[in-house]
């Protein structure tokens, strides 16, 4: 990178002397799809129609639940192809601002209208477009606009109203390049990160059912009522002990501090929270889904939870291994809850529940496997943290002009 250059002080702060500024609309024209009608879709048309929710936040498109069309009445409608490469993003609602670059098959997919699409002009090229469009200085610009509006859109006239600093075409080129180099680290991680999953999931599927035995295991697993071997934990919090209040979240038991990053909760009293030491299982009694995921405190604290978690422990019973057992099973404790639209499982019904569990010493042996798998997934997402950071790093350098790429 050379950093060596002369700058010139802008509207927009200090740019490289052979940048200029320009409006966003300058060097990129906005197109608008097809506002799409009930009329106009057809349940096994010819083509596909990409709405917002097919954009992902990956960068890519999903064709989950994609609307299709035969464009009956619609003049013209190979205009609204997409092609590979285009440039993608969402102009309303809560996703506002999410971008992918479209990788389908041409002439197969149609634009919807809220949807937009960005063409460069003789200024500008379409991956440096891309990620300009990714960068904070404009996702910030439309960031503002949702928390402003109480219907976000984004359209030509604001972006008319975004400034920026833009490099000659030949620079433009070599940070693009820069960029995907690491973009292309990123995807080839992420699929290593799904080819790690799938593993683990292999192994849940075949070392939890007892389909696949350890060596030196063969003893029949036996039937256990879990009240045999649940260990209940009733304690409340007093004024001697400095608690940690803990959140539940997707990635388990989080302190609340690291989840909302505020310790105080509106309107606590103690007697709503149940004390978790280190070490002990909780789970959410009420859901919606009728699904109740296991979260094990492993935070080398002892935390408070919501009264909605019962907190327990297992006897003479790997912690581990039946923490991953109830999360691979819990679609079969729905029959121990009771309500209807809100399923309610307590501690006294999860007891009642029956499984064929292997002996101890195997479920330690289960446990470190999937142990293991774990910390190979955890090694590899932070290698993909690591490589977002780092482009997001180059992104804020390369795209002000801090720092060049040429000769």
């Amino acid at each position: 990178m050379k950093q060596n250059t002369t700058y010139k002080q802008t509207e927009l702060g200090l740019i490289p002397d052979d940048w200029e500024v320009n409006r966003f609309t300058d060097i990129a024209e906005l197109i608008h799809g097809f506002q799409f009608r009930e009329e106009h879709f057809a349940e096994n048309g010819r083509f596909g129609v990409i709405k917002i929710g097919n954009l992902t936040y990956q960068g890519n498109i999903s064709l989950d639940n994609l609307s299709k069309s035969d464009c009956e009445g619609i003049n013209n409608y190979e205009r609204l192809f997409l092609r590979r490469g285009d440039i993608l993003m969402a102009l309303t609602g809560g996703t506002l601002g999410k971008m992918s670059i479209f990788n389908l098959e041409e002439n197969r997919y149609l634009q919807n209208y809220r949807v937009g699409k960005f063409e460069p002009n003789e200024k500008s090229i379409k991956n440096y477009i891309y990620y300009l469009l990714s960068s904070t200085y404009v996702q910030k610009r439309i960031e503002d606009n949702v928390n402003e509006a109480a219907q976000p859109n984004f359209g030509k006239q604001d972006f008319d109203k975004i400034k920026i600093p833009l490099p000659p075409l030949p620079e433009q080129k070599k940070i693009a390049d820069c960029l995907s180099t690491w973009d292309c680290a990123i995807e080839k991680q992420s699929q290593l990160i799904n080819a790690l999953t799938q593993r683990k999931k292999a192994l849940m599927q075949q070392l939890l059912t007892g389909k696949k035995r350890l060596p030196g295991f063969s003893d029949e697993w036996k039937e256990v009522k879990l009240g045999e071997i649940i260990i209940d934990y009733k304690e409340k919090p007093n004024d001697n002990n400095n608690y940690e209040i803990l959140t539940s979240s997707k990635n388990g038991l989080m302190k609340q501090t690291d989840y909302y990053g505020d310790n105080r909760i509106t309107n606590r009293t103690d007697a709503d929270y149940n004390v978790i030491p280190n070490g002990f299982i909780t789970y959410r009694s009420r859901s919606d889904d009728g699904l109740f995921t296991f979260n094990l405190n492993d935070l080398g604290v002892i935390g408070l939870i919501s009264g909605y978690y019962p907190v327990f422990s297992f006897a003479k019973s790997n912690t581990q291994f039946l923490l991953s057992f109830l999360n691979y099973f819990k679609s079969k404790l729905i029959k121990y809850a009771i309500g209807t639209s809100q399923l309610v499982l307590s501690i006294n019904a999860l007891k009642e529940a029956k499984f064929k569990l292997p002996s101890l010493e195997e479920q330690t042996a289960i446990a470190e496997i999937l142990a293991t798998a774990d910390r190979e997934l955890t090694l590899q997402k932070e290698k993909l943290a690591q490589l977002q950071t780092q482009k997001k790093g180059l992104m804020q350098v390369l795209l002000t002009g801090k720092k060049r790429l040429i000769n």
